[in-house]
Parts: structure tokens; sequence; C-alpha cells
């Protein structure tokens, strides 16, 4: 039940298991199992997490079963508990169904419906989507709406946006040229979101507009043009000593964007961004998805966000960096990892991976998280850590 659209709510995550604020809670004990007979799927989860500083021992539970039928269509249910609600007290239940009906070859139907029950919570407790989707080579077309009421609830997962009735459009013309031999395909496309509340008031508008140009080697340039209005609620504290009064604001950006295709030995997504930003404007320049093979083994995927934002209420710089190691023993061993410095929080982290799939569809990880902050008096100060051993296995009848 969920999709690439960030507003869709994720009514089941598996980090909401065993953490809490980011803090890790001990698990006594659970269990999973996942397995298939015929067109049928199904999955099961329960956990038991103990008592820890003020978080009461709860029962995590969730249920997942789907069908497939016909070429390209499925319908799921879905069910997730906890038997204390993430207040302390109460529980916390959502149920829902999704479906995906898919025609002919590049036309599909995506839909949803949820309900959560929550204690103190019983009023707009529901969370539906409908999205038409068209996706062929040449012409591409979505209509969505998406709904999500105010106290809707999903404690297992999580909702960025409630409140908010969501409605959008879009439309794609891609030929493919026949007498430019570098050129593979030209995109123009073009895309509206209009996002309002329970009361029927504007919060988010959303006019984009894209010409683009994928080359026969990998390669994409595009260029989008954006104009948006944003209503904020209530202050918003976007740096700090640095905070936007309640108000609606419009801004238009300019996105300049070159990728350099996988078939190259350095890769990557390299972007460049200029406009309004609220009352004020902002400047970014960034590389994502880069990445450097240095032999069959070994690889490297480096990360860069620099921005330069000027508000009336004041100005700030912001930088990100950071790089994924990735190094392959064997087809079915690797380790990661990932070091980030953040320039907002004055925060290293790194995230250290090791996967061994020691036998087909089972898997064996060891994971290592740590934090630790750039300002403190003895640099670098600790400020958390954990260390996680995993280990799936598959039993087939």
């Amino acid at each position: 039940m969920s999709a690439a659209n960030s507003d869709v709510p994720i009514l089941f995550y598996s980090r909401r298991i065993g953490l809490n604020d980011g803090r890790p809670i001990p698990i006594i004990a659970g269990g999973r199992t996942t397995g298939r007979m015929g067109r049928y799927t199904l999955g099961v989860i329960d956990m038991q997490t103990d008592d820890d500083r003020g978080v009461r021992s709860t029962n995590f539970s969730v249920m997942r079963i789907k069908g497939d039928f016909l070429r390209r269509s499925n319908v799921g249910l879905l069910f997730t508990g906890r038997s204390v609600g993430q207040s302390g007290s109460g529980t916390n239940g959502v149920f829902g169904f999704d479906g995906t009906f898919g025609f002919y070859d590049n036309l599909n139907i995506n839909t949803y419906w949820a309900r959560s029950t929550t204690s103190g919570r019983t009023r707009k407790d529901t969370s539906y989507r409908a999205q038409l989707d068209y996706q062929g080579d040449r012409y591409g077309a979505q209509l969505e709406q998406l709904f999500i009421g105010d106290d809707f609830n999903p404690e297992v997962g999580f909702v960025r946006r409630r409140d908010m009735r969501r409605s959008s459009a879009l439309l794609r013309f891609s030929p493919r040229p026949k007498g430019i031999r570098v050129v593979r395909k030209f995109f123009y496309s073009g895309s509206f979101d209009y996002i309002e509340n329970g009361r029927g008031h504007l919060e988010t508008r959303d006019a984009n507009g894209e010409v683009a140009i994928e080359f026969q080697n990998g390669d994409r340039l595009s260029l989008d043009v954006t104009s948006n209005y944003e209503f904020l609620p209530r202050p918003f504290e976007i740096a700090p000593a640095i905070t936007l009064p309640v108000r609606g604001y419009d801004f238009n950006n300019v996105h300049l964007q070159m990728n350099l295709g996988q078939r190259r030995t350095i890769s990557g997504q390299f972007a460049l961004d200029r406009g309004s930003f609220y009352d004020g404007h902002k400047t970014t320049l960034s590389l994502s998805r880069g990445r450097i093979n240095a032999g069959s083994q070994l690889s490297l995927e480096p990360s860069y966000q620099f921005n330069v934002v000027d508000l009336r209420e004041g100005s700030f710089n912001n930088q990100l960096v950071g790089s994924r190691v990735t190094y392959t023993m064997t087809p079915l061993m690797f380790t990661s990892a990932l070091l980030q410095y953040n320039s907002s929080s004055h925060s290293v982290s790194a995230n250290v991976r090791l996967r061994w799939e020691y036998r087909p569809g089972s898997e064996f990880f060891v994971v290592y998280n740590e934090d630790r902050d750039t300002l403190a008096r003895q640099f670098p100060s600790l400020a958390g850590r954990a260390f996680i051993v995993k280990i799936n296995r598959l039993f087939r009848p």
C-alpha cells in the first residue's frame, strides 16, 4: 500500500518495531513467516518489546494476504496492531485493502482504502487512493485522487501529511527521433498537483514542466521549471534562529540536471537549482547517485549537496557530504559502509553492514551504526551507537 508518491501513507514500516524516537527498545521475542501457495502470498509478524525508560512493553502484530488474478492484477488485505499506542496508553490498529488492476500492456488502476483505530481519535480516521496510470512508450498520463483524514494514524507505519485531499494530473509525450542518431528519446511533460485540507483550504499547489533528452549511451539532460504555492499553517523553524511566519508563499524554481549513465566508469546525477524560496531565494548544487567503479569488487558512491538560502528573516548555508563504499567478497557476500556529514545537525554518522546469503533465499546480516557530534568539547563526542545481528532462513516444503 505504498508508492513512490511521498504523500501516500506507509501502513507498515519494520523500523517502527524496536525503536522509539530513534532510541532502540529491547525486543523480548518475536517471529516472522512469509510464504506463497499458488496465487496467494501470506506474511505474518508478531513481536514483543520490553519496558524501557518510560516506554511500556508492547506487542506488535502484522498480517498481509495478497491474491493474484488474471495476468497483471492483484488484491490484498493488511492488518496491523499495537497493544500500547505511541502515547503510552490505549491501543492502535489499522485494517485495509488494496488492489492493482492491469489492462492491456500499459494501463493500470491502483487503489487502496484503509481505516485506523486509535484510542481518542474517532473522527476522520480513513484514507483512500484512486489512480489511473497509462505508461505507453510514446504517450503517458496519470490521474490521481488521494485522501488522508486528520485522525488517520497508522502507528506501525507512518504518515508524512495528515488532513489532506490531493488531486493530481500528469501528461507526457516522448517521441523517438529517427533522424538524430545520438538521441534515443525526447521527453516533454507537464504535471499539476493541488492539495487542500479537510476544510477545503488550499495548502499546496505545484505546476511543473519538463524538457529532457535521453542519449543512446544512457546519459540524460533535463530542464524543468516549477511554480509552487505553499501555505504554512504554523511558524516553521527552517534553520537555527530563522523561523518563517504563518502565511502563504509563492515561489518558482529552475532545475538543470545531467545524468551520466551506468556504462561510464564515473556516473552520477549532477544538478543545479536556482529560484525563489518562501520569501527569499535558494541555490542548490548537488551530486547524487554517484558511482565510481574501482575494479570488479570495489565501488564508491559519493554524494554531495550544498544549499545557499537567502531569506528576509536571515541567510544560511547547508552541506551534506557522504559516500557509500561497497566491497564484494563473493557473489553471495558483500560489506558496505555509508559515511555522512551534515552541517545543519553538526553530525557525522556511519552505517556499516555485512550481508551473507549462506543458502539460496536465506541471509545473515551484521549491522553497526554510530553517530558523533562535531560540536562537542571532546570532538567527536559519541551521540549514539547500535550493533545488530539478523538472520533469515527460508524453508521450502
